[in-house]
């Protein structure tokens, strides 16, 4: 008997087209079906705790990023 496989089809439509994750400054940025963003850091042990970013562009999200790098480091 053969077995059959089953392609799975993307269920988010970006007008746009496809986003991509994207990795930056040790962090990834993983863009969601509302067009905000979920930052999330590549590896433990986590320096700052993962969140989402608003609706914005990828420039904002980066920016966002390092300003939280900056402010986790000063209280450090």
């Amino acid at each position: 008997m053969a077995s059959a496989s089953t392609a799975i089809a993307s269920t988010s439509n970006y007008p746009l087209g496809v986003r991509a994750t994207v990795r930056y400054r040790g962090f990834v940025l993983i863009p969601q079906a509302d067009f905000t963003w979920l930052v999330r850091p590549e590896r433990s042990p986590m320096h700052l705790l993962p969140f989402r970013a608003p609706a914005s562009s990828l420039a904002d999200v980066k920016a966002l990023v390092d300003w939280r790098l900056g402010e986790a480091i000063q209280a450090s």
